[in-house]
């Protein structure tokens, strides 16, 4: 139990990330397009492992896709390249980031509780490292009062700098702000800059943080 009243709202804006908080989880999805096109699954680990592990090299082309450094279409070349179906086929680049966010559904438990919180006064944000621009924007709109998307300033996370960006156009000290991301890195690199953060695994966790945080009641 906090030490401080229930009745305590301890934050002011609540910042989330998109893929595997605000949809399903990033396995599901994935694991969908891997059955869908066939791809051989051992060396599509290997690939993510040295694009997106904490050792892979800051020019990575996941790193230059985020930055918006690469074009959709650039890393889609090089993403097929390293990939192969498990009967030896070449992987179609074209699309390929289409198919393989084409059952990245929004998770409808965290869709209303997003809404809930914006219609109880708190800020909400996203913050998200952009493969593309695939987002439902129309919902993007209603859900968020401020929307950070990595492609679109040059940031990605965890580079503490683009919470830091987000803070500044909060204009919100980083103790009033928790933030909701699936990756641990991100979640660590948060925490660096002083916000509430922790990993999301499931709607009704996070609601419960939240909960705690703005002082609900049981």
């Amino acid at each position: 139990m906090d030490e401080r009243s229930a009745g305590e709202r301890r934050i002011d804006a609540v910042v989330l990330d998109w893929g595997g908080v605000l949809t399903v989880s990033v396995p599901d999805f994935i694991e969908q397009w891997l059955t869908a096109d066939n791809i051989d699954r051992a060396r599509y680990g290997v690939t993510m492992r040295g694009w997106m592990g904490r050792d892979a090299a800051p020019g990575n082309p996941v790193f230059r896709l985020e930055t918006g450094e690469l074009s959709v279409a650039e890393f889609e070349a090089l993403l097929a390249a390293e990939l192969i179906t498990l009967d030896g086929r070449e992987v179609a680049a074209k699309g390929l980031l289409r198919r393989m966010f084409g059952s990245a559904d929004p998770d409808p438990k965290m869709v209303d509780l997003v809404r809930e919180l914006r219609a109880d006064g708190l800020t909400t944000v996203l913050l998200s490292n952009s493969w593309g621009e695939g987002y439902p924007e129309d919902l993007l709109l209603e859900l968020f009062d401020t929307i950070v998307i990595s492609g679109r300033i040059g940031l990605r996370k965890p580079d503490p700098r683009i919470f830091e960006h987000t803070l500044d156009l909060l204009g919100l000290p980083a103790d009033r702000c928790v933030f909701f991301d699936d990756a641990p890195v991100n979640v660590e690199a948060a925490r660096t800059v002083g916000l509430h953060a922790h990993r999301h695994t499931d709607a009704d966790t996070t609601c419960a943080v939240i909960d705690r945080l703005r002082g609900a009641r049981a």
